[in-house]
């Protein structure tokens, strides 16, 4: 599948009369390319006349010192990791508010920026991305049922384990390192998200690199 036609699959499952904002929900394992495909996504919706803006849940991990406390530092980006009540106010005032300001995440300082991101009144639809947006378990299939289009993002394991070494190394960890970072806490989140899928929309199989 194409960008373009992911665009149109989407579009077709939209209320495309409804006056207020929508969201679309991209939803992968960790590596999966949620942000790699969230943008073009987005930018196709707008050029179909449909104002799109990417919204990531990344802004929501719990900040290492609470994680630290918690005994969880290890598990970050494990469901738990996250404040999934500010996650789900977020996504119900992007559904009533004309303008919502919300936390983004430095993955550089591996911090979330309390007010650093916002969202306009022009934004029709909103590419909410993050690991659990389909994830069938309390409070999170609560989440899901806002909404208005999901979006699965399916990568074979091999691939993931590769793309999520690769990761890893970008940000400086060695070869051993990285490949522990990534067997160790990323693929066990990935299985999590396997194991308790809530249906999609909508199938995205993701090869090496995106169709355009």
């Amino acid at each position: 599948m194409t960008i373009d036609a992911l665009c149109q699959s989407v579009i077709e499952k939209l209320d495309t009369a409804h006056q207020g904002r929508q969201l679309v929900a991209l939803s992968g394992a960790p590596g999966s390319g949620k942000s790699t495909l969230s943008a073009p996504l987005a930018k196709a919706l707008t050029a179909r006349g449909l104002k799109a803006e990417v919204v990531p849940m990344d802004g929501f991990h719990l900040d290492n010192r609470l994680l630290q406390t918690r005994g969880l530092l290890a598990r970050k980006g494990a469901p738990e990791t996250f404040d999934l009540d500010g996650f789900m106010r977020l996504c119900q005032a992007l559904k009533q508010a004309d303008h919502v300001i919300y936390p983004a995440f430095d993955r550089e300082r591996d911090i979330a920026i309390a007010g650093a991101a916002e969202v306009g009144p022009d934004c029709r639809v909103a590419v909410i991305e993050g690991n659990y947006l389909l994830f069938d378990a309390p409070g999170w299939r609560d989440v899901a049922a806002l909404w208005d289009v999901s979006i699965r993002l399916e990568v074979s394991s091999q691939e993931l384990e590769a793309r999520l070494i690769q990761r890893w190394l970008v940000h400086g960890l060695d070869h051993a390192a990285a490949v522990a970072r990534a067997q160790g806490n990323d693929l066990a989140n990935a299985r999590a998200i396997d194991a308790a899928r809530l249906p999609a929309d909508l199938i995205w199989r993701a090869a090496s690199a995106f169709e355009t």
